[in-house]
């Protein structure tokens, strides 16, 4: 039986009999007490419940009486591996999710040790020529290029399969033959595929309009190039878009530059400020999103755009449009030294 956390929600000057009967109904184990706004100020286990009635409270006694007020909880975006480990070290079944001191999750020991299923479809870009890496890819799409001991495209998929995703569709234009062939129809992976192919360049929005229709159309689809390496967490990843109500969100890597000069303000001729090399700090696309089924009806049949535009169009429509920042391991092969880079990366991140 599983519950949602709204439901274990309770107010401090609610009864012990109610918060039973909440554990009892919702399987939970747990209630969760907040005030008015959702601040957490404690929680009651099953196990409080037990020691309340051995004292002799009564099951009519307030919440507010027998509630643990120093919970132990986690802030949004928390890792599973540490919340993992904190509730092994504590002892715990269960994590109060929060941000800035409200609820707005529960995460259980059981949840984060099983193993995710997404029935969200996953679009692999997979189509560019690469022709910043000939002479690599005179005779082999870039996404098949040998990183480690596997094409790119392969590492790229089986990470989203560890994530537990199984719906993939793979955009092709240049030598698709070579990645229908490696591929096949996904059974070797457990997985199903599918594949679109682009008969002239429609950019990295153009393909969404080519998806079939039997394509589900409830869930958020993720959209990656087919030629990144990274470790973020995909799941996490559509929880955020979810969570956000997002119309589409764009994962995004700060971007370090440092200015090789002083760099002089003023004002007229006076000099007001002087720095010293200032290093700049950017957010840049990372070639992942999620979009919604929307964003999706939005791109017309064999319509060539670029996925910043399809987003900027839905900004002018006042869409909400987020960016989720990444901090985990992400590389574009994009030139050749990324590519060597690459050769030398895959073997520390247990990817190759």
């Amino acid at each position: 039986m599983s519950f949602s956390w709204q439901e274990i929600l309770m107010a401090p000057e609610q009864s012990l009999r109610e918060a039973l009967e909440v554990i009892n109904t919702q399987a939970s184990r747990v209630v969760l007490i907040v005030d008015k706004q959702t601040q957490l100020l404690g929680v009651i286990t099953d196990g409080d419940i037990r020691r309340a009635l051995l004292n002799n409270l009564g099951l009519e006694v307030a919440l507010s009486e027998v509630m643990n007020t120093s919970p132990i909880c986690a802030e949004v975006g928390t890792p599973k591996e540490q919340l993992i480990e904190t509730m092994e070290q504590k002892g715990i079944l269960s994590i109060p999710v929060v941000r800035q001191g409200k609820v707005v999750g529960l995460q259980t020991l059981k949840h984060v040790l099983s193993k995710p299923k997404f029935d969200n479809p996953v679009f692999l870009m997979a189509g560019g020529f690469g022709t910043r890496l000939r002479p690599l890819t005179d005779h082999c799409p870039k996404p098949m290029l040998q990183v480690g001991n596997k094409p790119i495209l392969e590492t790229v998929l089986k990470s989203f399969v560890k994530a537990g995703f199984s719906n993939f569709y793979i955009s092709t234009h240049y030598m698709p033959e070579q990645i229908e062939e490696h591929f096949g129809d996904g059974s070797q992976w457990g997985v199903e595929i599918e594949y679109v192919h682009e008969e002239s360049p429609l950019g990295t929005g153009g393909a969404l309009g080519l998806l079939p229709k039997s394509m589900r159309r409830d869930l958020p689809l993720i959209l990656m190039n087919g030629d990144v390496l990274t470790k973020v967490d995909f799941a996490r990843l559509l929880e955020f878009h979810c969570e956000n109500g997002a119309d589409a969100t764009m994962c995004v890597r700060e971007y370090e530059y440092q200015i090789p000069y002083g760099v002089i303000q003023g004002e007229g001729s006076r000099i007001t400020d002087m720095v010293e090399k200032p290093i700049q700090r950017f957010f840049v696309n990372a070639g992942i999103y999620v979009v919604s089924p929307e964003v999706i009806s939005s791109v017309p049949f064999n319509h060539r755009i670029d996925m910043p535009t399809v987003l900027e169009q839905r900004i002018a429509k006042g869409k909400d449009v987020l960016m989720f920042p990444i901090h985990e391991y992400w590389l574009d092969i994009g030139r050749m030294d990324d590519f060597n880079r690459a050769q030398v990366d895959i073997r520390s991140l247990g990817m190759g």
